[in-house]
Parts: structure tokens; C-alpha cells; sequence
């Protein structure tokens, strides 16, 4: 069980800068046009903040974009938090790619690749990504000195690389690309898994993976694309990983659902507002449950995806682990 990620990013006595979405931040000098490092957007606080990755859609299903502060609550433990940062802006994020290359994905191997590739085209251009492979083991898709990419023929190598066979080491994977993208230089965090199977050969067990996502700041999409035969389907897993994390799950009944299913993530993933509230040091027990609720202006209730529940941390046994 990995330490010291947290769905918090807790800031202590000095001033620090977080990197999240534009809209209450100071921009910093843009660089020069020359595909190096992008526009960054800053934030200076001295307080424990919790940031929250929202989708809201209609009751149409579609994406509603365009909404304020006021538009918002948050409840933690079921009382009222204030909202002290919001923002709604498509900018750059941290993406794992977790592509399943077990025997059983063998048949289903072009077109996954070709679902995941339209992710990336679909997605923020600025999006640093990496591909994770996984059967009996998870392997890093990238080349070594290579920890993120945005270029599009490095990560369709990526996904191509090992050969379907084996097991299914879906836990290590997660555990593998949690790590990953405590490395990444955006705060928004994302992971896309696609599977057809459920765990059968991780070192790493479910209530550490859960832990761990618990403790994380990373939205999980999965999409399960089982047989109907397969006895070690676990859809439920799947759910559970993208219903915790504020993402989304999707169980396509053909392989020709995948591609706009990717593509409906990604503009998902562009298209979700930052909610940041102070909460409270005593209340209640270290895992906290969180309700976000979005109206329109006339009163119309609107439904919102986010994370459910994190593990506070206290500041000093985020000392402690440093």
C-alpha cells in the first residue's frame, strides 16, 4: 500500500502554488511557441484545501457548461462546506491509459487500441499521458527515460507494445499508474482503464487499491467489455473504482461502442468544473463522505458526478510521511 497520496493537498504555514484549473488563478509568463511547456495557472493559499472534479449534466444527459459558484453546494458529513475555489476551464491533465493484454483480450486487441486512440485525439492536445500494459504483469508502455507524452504516434506505439496472453493483473496496474501520476506536473489526474476480465494474479489486493484511490486526487473511467461466458467477469469492481473516484463506468454490449464511448470520456474529462472547499479538522471519523449538488438558476436540479468519499489526513501524519 503506497503513503502519502492524499485527495487534500494539505498546505502548511508558507505560501505554496498548486497547479489546478484557470479561473481563479494568476497566470504566469507564457513560453515561447515551440510545443515546450504550456501556460501554467497558479493558485497561492495557506489553508488545507480539498478540490473536487465535477461533471454536471441535464436531464437530457447533456453536458452543462456555463454555470457559477452560486450554482453549487458541497456537503461534507452531510454540513454545508463553503465554497472558497471554483473554476470551470479545459485545461491540461495527467491521463493513464490501462490497456488489459491478457489472452482473452487477444480478439478485441485492434479495436481497444483504436477506442484509446481516439481518446487522445479527443483530449486536451496539452494532456500529458501514459499507457500502462497489463496481464501477468503491468509494464510501462513508454520508453524508459519517457515518463508522459502528448505525442500521438509515441503513444499509439505505446499501446501496441507486449502481446496478449496470460492473466489479468488488473490491481498492479492501478497501484502501477496511481504512483505514475504522482509524478505528473497537473493536478487534475485521470485514469481510463479497459478490461475484459476481472482480477486473477495482483500482488496488490482490492482494499489496497481502494485505499489508495481513496487517498488520491485521480478521476477512474473504466470500461468493461466482458463476454457474457467469462466466469471471472467483475464488473463490480470496475463500478466501484469509477463510482469512489468521481468518474464514469461503461459496459458496452459490442466492441463498436468503445470508440464514441472514448470519445464521450474525453470531452467528459475537458468539460468538468474544480470545486475547492476548507474542511474541518475535527469531524467526524478519517473517511469523509462528500454530496455535491448543482441547480440552474431557476431551481431545475441538475445531476453531478464526483468523488464520493476521501481519507483525511491530518498535517501531521502527512509529517510523518514525508
Amino acid at each position: 500500500m503506497s503513503k502519502g497520496r492524499g485527495v487534500i493537498r494539505w498546505m502548511l504555514a508558507a505560501p505554496v502554488m498548486v497547479l489546478v484549473a484557470a479561473g481563479f488563478y494568476q497566470k504566469s509568463a507564457p513560453t515561447a511557441s515551440n510545443g515546450q511547456e504550456p501556460t501554467n495557472y497558479t493558485i497561492r493559499t495557506t489553508s488545507r484545501l480539498v478540490l473536487l472534479d465535477a461533471s454536471v449534466k441535464g436531464r437530457d444527459g447533456g453536458f452543462v457548461s456555463g454555470l457559477g459558484q452560486d450554482n453549487f453546494k458541497v456537503y461534507e458529513n452531510g454540513k454545508l462546506q463553503q465554497i472558497t475555489q471554483f473554476a470551470n476551464a479545459d485545461i491540461p491533465v495527467t491521463v493513464g491509459i490501462l490497456v488489459d493484454e491478457s489472452g482473452s483480450m487477444r480478439p478485441k486487441r485492434s479495436e481497444v487500441i483504436a477506442a484509446a486512440v481516439e481518446f487522445i485525439k479527443a483530449s486536451n492536445p496539452q494532456d500529458e499521458v501514459f499507457v500502462i500494459n497489463f496481464n501477468e504483469k503491468a509494464r510501462h508502455g513508454l520508453p524508459d527515460t519517457v515518463l508522459f507524452s502528448d505525442n500521438i504516434d509515441q503513444l499509439r506505439a505505446a499501446l501496441w507494445q507486449g502481446v496478449p496472453e496470460g492473466r489479468t493483473a488488473l490491481y498492479d496496474a492501478i497501484e502501477m499508474a496511481l504512483h505514475q501520476t504522482d509524478m505528473g506536473r497537473r493536478d487534475k489526474k485521470t485514469l481510463l482503464v479497459i478490461s475484459d476480465g476481472g482480477d486473477n494474479i495482483s500482488v496488490h489486493k482490492l482494499p489496497d487499491v481502494m485505499h489508495d484511490v481513496l487517498e488520491s486526487l485521480v478521476t477512474i473511467y473504466t470500461i468493461g467489455i466482458f463476454d457474457e461466458s467469462d466466469p471471472e467477469a467483475n464488473p463490480g469492481v470496475l463500478k466501484q473504482l469509477a463510482q469512489v473516484s468521481g468518474g464514469g463506468w461503461y459496459f458496452p454490449k459490442t466492441l463498436e461502442e468503445v470508440v464514441p464511448i472514448c470519445r464521450q470520456i474525453a470531452k467528459d474529462v475537458r468539460t468538468r468544473y474544480t470545486i475547492g472547499y476548507v474542511p474541518e479538522l475535527n469531524n467526524g471519523k478519517p473517511e469523509r463522505q462528500i454530496k455535491v449538488v448543482a441547480s440552474l438558476p431557476e431551481g431545475q436540479k441538475l445531476n453531478v458526478r464526483t468523488r464520493t468519499r476521501y481519507l483525511f489526513t491530518p498535517d501531521t501524519a502527512v509529517a510523518e510521511q514525508k
